[in-house]
Order: C-alpha cells, then sequence, then structure tokens
C-alpha cells in the first residue's frame, strides 16, 4: 500500500469544526507538509461545504501530496454561513464522530493512493480519535489549539466539581458576587477567581453538555502520546510547568503564525481556511490612516451579542471620537440580524469603516492599527501580541475569561470591559489605551511580548527547537523530512 511514496510520513489532521480551531490546525498542516509530510485535513461536511463557497472549488484540489476528507458529525445538514450551536455541536461530535471517522481511516488505511498513516493529531477537544488511533495502531498526538492557562482552567472542572462548588446551587451567581470567590489552589495560576475560570462551569445544571464535554475532553487529552500548544514557553512557562507532571510530553510551538512565515511560498501556504469570505478592501482604507489611530474591533468567529450591548459599544466608539474598524459579521447579533442605530452611522461616517470579514493578520500588523477590541479568542490574542497591538478584553465564552485575566494582570497588555458593556466605559477605555499613560505602557509591553514571540519562532528559539523534538521524538521522521 503506498509503496510509490517513497516512505513518505502521513499525518492525519483532525480540527474540531470551527473557525478559531481551524486556522491554527491549517497552519501546523503547512509545516508538515513543508517537511515533507503527505497531509489529509479532516473537516466536517457542514465546514467543508462552507469553506468552498468561501474559498471556492479549485483549492479544493490544488495542492500536491495534501488531501481534504471530511466526515458527519450528525447533525441535520444545513447551508446556513453560520457558526454551529456549540452545545448541539459537542454533543453530536461525541455521540457520532467516531464511527464516521473510523471508516475514513479504515478507507485511507487500505488505499494504494495514499502513503502509509504514520500519525493522527487531532484537536484537543475532539478525543474520538485517540480511541480510533488506538483500534487501527496508529499513535495519535493531541493539538491544543488554545492557551495552557485555558487548558489548565479545564482540567480544574472534575476538581471544581468534586468540591462542590459547580454547578452552581443559586441561579442569581451572575449578580450575587459568587463569581468573584478565589480560585487559589489551582498549579501554576495565582490570583484567579471563579470569573477568571472557563466559563462553562456557569451553570445550575449538572448535566451541561458544554461543562461536562469539554471537563471530559482536557482530562482525555492526558491520554495522547504528546500534547501540542500552540504556545511559547516565556508566555505560560508557569502554568507550562504545573501541567508537565501530569500529561505526555507537551510541545509548544507557537505563534504558529510566525513559524509559518519562514516556509517557503506556495499555494498551501498562501491558503487560509476562512469559513466567511474575507474582504482586504479594509487594507486600502487602512493605508490612508495615520499611524496607531485606529480601533480596530472584532469579536471573533463564535460570539453573539444582544442588541443593547452592540448599541452600547457602537456609541462608546462614536463618543471617543477616534477612528475605527468594526467588523460585523451577519450572525453576531443574538436572533437577529444586526442592525445599528441610522444615527451612529451618520455621525461615524467620515471615520468609521463597517466590514462583516477581514484578513485579519494583516490587519494587527498594519501601522495604522493602534489597539484591538477583542473578546480574546486564542487566535486574536497571538495574533495582536505578536503585532505589538495593545487590547481592550470584552471575552465572551470558554477560556477567553481565563486569556482575558492573563492579558490584563500577568502579561500587562489589556483593560478589560465590564461584561454589561456601557457606553462611557468604553469610550474612557479607548482614549486610555489611545492617549493615556496606561495605554503607552501597555503599548511598551506589547512590543516585549512581540520580540519574544519572533525569538521564539526563529531559528534555535524555544518553538522552532520544540518543533524539531517533535518530529524526531514523536512523529519518528528523522532522517526522512527534507528540510524546510
Amino acid at each position: 500500500m503506498g509503496t510509490n511514496f517513497g516512505g513518505k510520513p502521513h499525518a492525519v489532521l483532525v480540527p474540531f469544526p470551527a473557525q478559531g480551531h481551524l486556522i491554527p490546525t491549517m497552519q501546523l498542516a503547512t509545516i508538515l507538509h513543508s517537511k515533507g509530510f503527505y497531509v489529509t485535513f479532516v473537516n466536517t461536511e457542514y465546514n467543508h461545504r462552507r469553506l468552498i463557497r468561501s474559498k471556492g472549488t479549485d483549492w479544493v484540489e490544488g495542492f500536491k501530496d495534501f488531501r481534504f476528507e471530511t466526515i458527519s458529525e450528525g447533525l441535520p445538514p444545513s447551508d446556513r454561513d453560520a457558526t454551529q450551536n456549540p452545545a448541539a455541536l459537542c454533543e453530536a461530535i461525541r455521540k457520532n464522530c467516531l464511527p464516521f471517522f473510523r471508516n475514513l481511516l479504515s478507507k485511507l488505511v487500505h488505499s494504494d493512493e495514499v502513503p502509509r498513516i504514520t500519525c493522527i493529531i487531532s484537536d484537543g477537544v475532539m478525543s474520538f480519535a485517540i480511541k480510533a488511533g488506538e483500534e487501527f495502531g496508529i499513535p495519535v498526538v493531541q493539538f491544543w489549539t488554545a492557551s495552557a492557562c485555558g487548558f489548565m482552567g479545564y482540567l480544574q472542572y472534575h476538581e471544581l466539581i468534586k468540591r462542590g462548588i459547580i454547578p452552581f446551587n443559586d441561579e442569581n451567581f451572575m449578580e450575587n458576587g459568587l463569581l468573584d470567590t478565589p480560585v487559589n489552589w489551582i498549579p501554576g495560576m495565582k490570583n484567579m477567581r471563579l470569573k477568571d475560570m472557563p466559563s462553562l462551569i456557569r451553570t445550575t445544571n449538572p448535566d451541561d453538555i458544554l461543562l461536562n464535554y469539554l471537563g471530559d475532553e482536557a482530562q482525555n487529552i492526558l491520554k495522547a502520546s504528546a500534547i501540542i500548544i500552540n504556545t511559547f514557553n516565556d508566555l505560560e512557562h508557569e502554568v507550562l510547568e504545573a501541567i508537565s507532571p501530569i500529561s505526555p510530553p507537551i510541545y509548544t510551538v507557537g505563534p504558529l503564525a510566525l513559524l509559518t512565515r519562514g516556509l517557503p511560498e506556495s499555494q498551501l501556504s498562501s491558503f487560509k481556511p476562512s469559513l466567511w469570505k474575507e474582504d482586504a478592501a479594509c487594507l486600502e482604507w487602512l493605508d490612508k490612516q495615520a499611524q496607531n489611530s485606529i480601533i480596530y474591533v472584532n469579536y471573533g468567529s463564535v460570539t453573539t451579542i444582544s442588541d443593547q450591548h452592540l448599541k452600547e459599544f457602537a456609541w462608546g466608539l462614536a463618543n471617543s471620537k477616534h477612528p475605527f474598524l468594526w467588523i460585523v459579521r451577519p450572525d453576531i447579533a443574538m436572533g437577529e440580524s444586526a442592525t445599528l442605530p441610522r444615527d451612529f452611522l451618520e455621525e461615524t461616517k467620515n471615520r468609521g469603516l463597517l466590514m462583516s470579514w477581514c484578513p485579519q493578520d494583516q490587519v494587527l500588523s498594519h501601522p495604522s492599527v493602534g489597539v484591538f477590541l477583542t473578546h480574546c479568542g486564542w487566535n486574536s490574542t497571538l495574533e495582536s501580541i505578536s503585532a505589538g497591538v495593545p487590547m481592550i478584553c470584552w471575552p465572551f465564552f470558554a477560556e477567553q475569561q481565563t486569556n482575558c485575566r492573563y492579558l490584563c494582570t500577568k502579561w500587562g497588555v489589556g483593560l478589560e470591559v465590564n461584561y454589561d458593556v456601557k457606553r462611557d466605559d468604553i469610550e474612557e477605555l479607548v482614549r486610555n489605551v489611545m492617549k493615556g499613560e496606561k495605554g503607552k505602557e501597555m503599548k511598551s509591553r506589547t512590543m516585549e511580548w512581540k520580540r519574544k514571540a519572533e525569538e521564539a519562532t526563529e531559528t534555535g528559539g524555544s518553538s522552532y527547537t520544540n518543533l524539531d523534538r517533535l518530529f524526531k521524538e514523536v512523529l519518528n521522521c528523522q532522517g526522512m523530512l527534507q528540510d524546510s
């Protein structure tokens, strides 16, 4: 089988089906491909249809030694251009994906058209791949696409349940100060409160799907042969050191976006798996703006906002009098289309640009961008750090709350927005970052982290070296790989 491939290693990559997971998985896939791997990239059918609508059909067939395959997650078919409901998606993955993935592996294992599979790299919340790998005798590496501090937060879910802290007994936990309770027993994490833990603990239901799914998946990761994390040692060394004694070997290889910059130009290296059509027209608009003058606003690919919060953000931006680029996804408003007040649009027409999606990495690295108003998703966080752009933080859910705590208190590059958004607060935060002493201090810290991220991904840096170790120690490919 696959005898004409001359021993070429073959990695099967299985991302969780959401934009924030697809991007780093594709970055990792591109690196593996450049190192001489044959890559099979496994999407869900729903997301693959979205990618084809976003990018066109040509790229699906356009890469040598790189193939896309699909499995079903078992949800009813749909052609909506929107992120699937996280709870329904996780429940479906847990119930349905193993047999579909097992069938795909069987097809690949018995195919003469692909090399022998040498490893499976599955998303840290897709642990069914570990079971499937065991059945076929294929080693499985788990890829944690989020922060190490977020991972440690999820690892505490079972302990929080055991201690009787969660699920909450009081329906009013958001209002009664319960979330301010200190959590001071987590190794490698200081000054944490319940509100800083990944937010899926915020439930009174012991059978809550997301609470149980993420708590279980975090523990399942520990059963893999190794764990890859998209972070770098300097940024999260304390929490990484605390996870190491209880886990298989950890390889920190981030920020992956910086590692991919050194790859040879190819059709694959320039491919970005965006589920929304990116509009690059904003880059021309940014070219006409003054340096460090723009507030870039993007809440990521999953966040939904109430109409009231949307209006408060809008008037806070308007009242700050600073120019802004605001990404307003078609599906951003809860249960309805996003509509901004007409008088807001009139007030800001000469200094604001609204778009439905954009090439974020290029926007953040544009010299006119001065601050990023973000939901604190990990890709956004790393992209902002890598570009030296300080953040105004409004975390939505999952480990974004944990990232926010670290950004604002440990790394010194963020300021937090109260969850109940008020326009006066937004206006004041924007002015603080754009014009105040706090903003200068944050900019200086962000540039320092940018330098450390670049050092980690340069030849001899920690992430660069860890990637090399991963190939030699886990993927068992020394001697088989061509130089990148």
